[in-house]
């Protein structure tokens, strides 16, 4: 038969599809809360909402929600310029990676006044000939429209995306299908397909299965819209699921779950069943089966009189397809464990797959058998109701690359700049919480490496050599204390040689005091005015004899020569500011003392513009001289960066170090920091590993969660019995806990990776990276022995982690 003589729209005007037997249709794509982010009193308001809409509906009505899942793989994008080694190799490891693309559609359909839904036998689809159009009454379509602008307000009110369809989205063009070609060939291809019933539903190549729910002997007892989702709950915490997850975004094939609602004349309705029940009640003395049926009829009408409950009839199918037909028996047995899990018996449709087909197409709802359908209460039937959708990925040019967690499909997340637009945050501070092998230091080498090659100026203070290779691969600054190559700085080289401003000033006089005076000994005016004068003096020798080279020992010798003679001209007494012994004390700092190479550096001078330093401070961390200098040159650059690099990101990130910078009396600075860094374009980031380091720091309890917004947290197994003390500390709601304490579990088999936990999401992530990332944030001891062996070997980090990457997967292949 050709589609021409039976074809039932009549055409699409105004953005609406009109039927030759004068229904009128309203077409929307709706944008879901994505998957796993509601909490239960979120499925609640969204049930609600649903509640609502169906609620608003005229008599005659037909909501029709049809959520398409297509597989579709990763396409990796090789053409941009400037993407660096690390980008490719990510490009390249997730190509071709599958995840379901979802969007949903609704149609609402008004049906003519007094002409009933039809059955099986009567569908539109076996007419030998089309029906002349019916004409539809502008005062009924303008009511129409009136009550779709309530329906649109009602579910942008709770936060979903509502946009109608245009003419072109519901009848495409020649170059574009539109809804109605897509659904009649199950895809976007632009070839015309045949449909054909017998002897299997076929759609072109496409072989496909129908699976219905029309009848309330198919149902379970209780129906919920929210279910505990057991892969990530636990014993004390519920992770809460949409009812019809396992046939929606958790069914791993191509498929179109149809949702079907019928609102009709409530009164009559019941008076229709009313009279059931008396004609069952008769005929209840000669079948058992009549009489519980009368019984559930009669149940039926009490909720309906006694609670005001609308009554609706629903129905519910989905249909699978795939282009091997050998696949036909896997696909079944997925929609079969998949019904399963919602206690439902579902009917693999034959001689009703073809009208039920036909009245999915959008503006023929009103074909539908109104035999394929059930009796039920408007709560019960919106339970049914897909509610979520695939995580979405940011359009923003900042953030990192993580993955869903159904697939580890890729997704960009921005977490600094997206979450204050949309007033999520108020800061990009953020704080991180994991413990040890929880996979803390390898995201933050993500994330800094990602953020780096965005542009931004990365300092780093670790203590366990975790960023050292991320480090040497993109030629930063690495200080680090060794015998054979101690730390050292030069706070005095300014590149351009000009004269220091105010600020560069204060920080010197800030390190001289630290070098010069105990941590509890308070400097006189007199002292400050002559370091003051002694700087000035300084930096304009530099300027008329440019062959001395600025640093602490040309610094000391101006001193002990030029700056002695101005105090001797001034008759500056020693009382006032006693230079011998400032010399005295700072004489180890000078050549040949035990701490010349501190402050004399030659190389690693630029650190201003200098994008990516790393301060390793394991070594020196408890040393009573070093450490207090270096976290106050640490301070000095970054602040120095924090206010001269306008409008440039910058971010400091403190791993463990936080707690030694603390004892050191460095307290304060991370309490500054942390308010401060925002109005400069900065992050501050402090991770930590021991939930205790919370509860006994009242720098991480005061300073740092409180000016945080951005809370990171990585597998929080290891505290599950003590997590309602972070979730405190933390400000978490019950939502969060449950997410939070459902990470890693029901992992992906075969995929390596860990999970992490987002709070401006509220929402878990896969890390999964390339082996060339893998090779260059690994912390394993053995694993960065080998990569620093092949990087001498093939002359640079680069070179020797592809090299060794490319031999790990030769022998993984053999």
């Amino acid at each position: 038969m050709e589609l021409s003589k039976v074809f039932p729209i009549y055409k699409v005007e105004n953005n609406l599809i009109l039927s030759r037997q004068g229904d009128i249709t309203a077409g929307f794509k709706i944008q879901l809360p994505e998957i796993y982010s509601l909490s239960k009193i979120g499925f609640e308001k969204v049930h609600s909402a649903w509640v609502k809409v169906v609620g608003l509906l005229p008599e005659q009505t037909i909501l029709h929600k049809q959520d398409w899942f297509v597989n579709n793989f990763y396409r990796g994008d090789f053409g941009r310029d400037g993407q660096s080694f690390h980008a490719v190799s990510s490009e390249r490891f997730f190509s071709g990676r599958p995840h379901l693309e979802h969007t949903c559609h609704l149609f609402v359909t008004k049906r003519p006044s007094g002409i009933p839904l039809g059955t099986s036998a009567v569908s539109n689809l076996l007419r030998k000939s089309l029906l002349s159009p019916v004409t539809v009454q502008t005062k009924e379509r303008e009511g129409f429209l009136h009550v779709m602008g309530q329906l649109k307000q009602i579910l942008l009110d709770i936060g979903l995306g509502v946009q109608a369809m245009s003419g072109v989205e519901i009848a495409g063009t020649s170059h574009r299908k539109g809804v109605l070609e897509s659904y009649l060939s199950l895809g976007d291809s632009l070839l015309l397909e045949d449909v054909q019933f017998k002897p299997e539903f076929r759609i072109g190549s496409k072989y496909v299965q129908l699976y219905g729910i029309g009848d309330v002997d198919q149902l379970p007892g209780t129906v919920n819209p929210i279910v505990r989702y057991e892969p990530y709950s636990s014993e004390k915490e519920d992770f809460p699921i949409g009812f019809p997850a396992p046939i929606s975004g958790l069914l791993s094939c191509n498929h179109l779950y149809n949702q079907f609602v019928f609102v009709e004349d409530s009164r009559k309705k019941l008076k229709t069943l009313e009279s059931k029940r008396r004609r069952l009640e008769s005929l209840s003395t000669y079948s058992r089966e009549n009489a519980i049926s009368r019984d559930a009829t009669e149940s039926f009408l009490n909720e309906a009189l006694s609670h005001g409950k609308k009554a609706v009839k629903a129905h519910f199918n989905v249909m699978v397809w795939t282009d091997n037909r050998a696949e036909l028996g896997h696909l079944g047995n997925l929609a079969a464990s998949a019904f399963a899990k919602m206690n439902l018996v579902p009917k693999l449709e034959t001689m009703g797959a073809p009208q039920l087909f036909w009245a999915g197409l959008p503006g023929n709802q009103a074909s539908f058998p109104v035999n394929e359908s059930f009796d039920t209460f408007l709560g019960q039937a919106v339970s049914f109701f897909n509610l979520e959708t695939n995580y979405r990925t940011s359009t923003s040019p900042i953030g990192i690359r993580l993955g869903e967690r159904i697939t580890g499909y890729p997704i960009h997340v921005d977490i600094s700049d997206e979450p204050i637009s949309n007033g999520l945050i108020t800061n990009r501070n953020k704080f991180v919480l994991g413990p040890s092998g929880s996979g803390k230091s390898f995201f933050t080498n993500h994330m800094m490496r990602t953020y780096y090659e965005q542009g931004a100026h990365v300092v780093l203070v670790d203590v366990g050599h975790s960023y050292k290779g991320l480090c040497n691969l993109v030629n930063g600054y690495y200080f680090t204390y060794e015998e054979s190559a101690p730390i050292s700085f030069n706070p005095f080289f300014i590149s351009d040689r000009r004269r220091p401003d105010t600020e560069k000033k204060e920080s010197l006089k800030t390190l001289l005091y630290a070098l010069w005076k105990k941590e509890d000994e308070t400097y006189k005016r007199s002292e400050y005015v002559a370091l003051s004068n002694a700087l000035s003096g300084y930096f304009e020798w530099l300027e008329s004899d440019q062959t001395v080279f600025p640093c602490f020992d040309s610094f000391y010798e101006f001193l002990d020569r030029d700056f002695r003679e101005v105090l001797e001209k001034d008759r500056i007494k020693d009382s006032d500011f006693d230079v011998d012994n400032f010399m005295y004390v700072l004489r180890p700092y000078y050549k040949g003392g035990e701490f010349d190479y501190l402050l004399n550096a030659r190389k690693n001078l630029d650190l201003l513009e200098q994008r990516f330093i790393v301060f390793e401070l394991d070594t020196i961390k408890d040393h009573p001289i070093l450490f207090p200098v270096v976290t106050l040159m640490i301070m000095e650059i970054f602040i120095s960066k924090m206010r001269k690099l306008k409008g440039i990101r910058k971010i400091i990130l403190i791993e463990e170090a936080w707690k030694a910078i603390a004892k050191e009396g460095m307290a304060e600075y991370i309490r500054y920091l942390f308010k401060t860094v925002r109005k400069f374009f900065g992050e501050a980031i402090v991770v930590t590993q021991e939930v205790e380091d919370i509860v006994s720091s009242p720098i991480i309890k005061q300073a740092i969660i409180n000016n945080a917004d951005v809370k990171i947290l990585l597998d929080q197994s290891k505290y599950q019995n003590k997590f309602d003390e972070v979730q405190s500390l933390l400000g978490l709601t019950e939502q969060e806990k449950s997410i939070v304490l459902s990470m890693n579990k029901a992992r992906e088999p075969g995929r390596n990776y860990k999970e992490v936990y987002l709070s401006p999401y509220k929402k878990v992530y896969r890390v999964e990276v390339s082996l060339e990332e893998y090779l260059t944030y690994t912390t394993e001891e053995m694993e960065k022995i080998r990569v620093e062996e092949y990087a001498r070997k093939y002359g640079g980090y680069k070179e020797g982690i592809q090299m060794l990457a490319n031999e790990i997967r030769t022998n993984q292949k053999g």
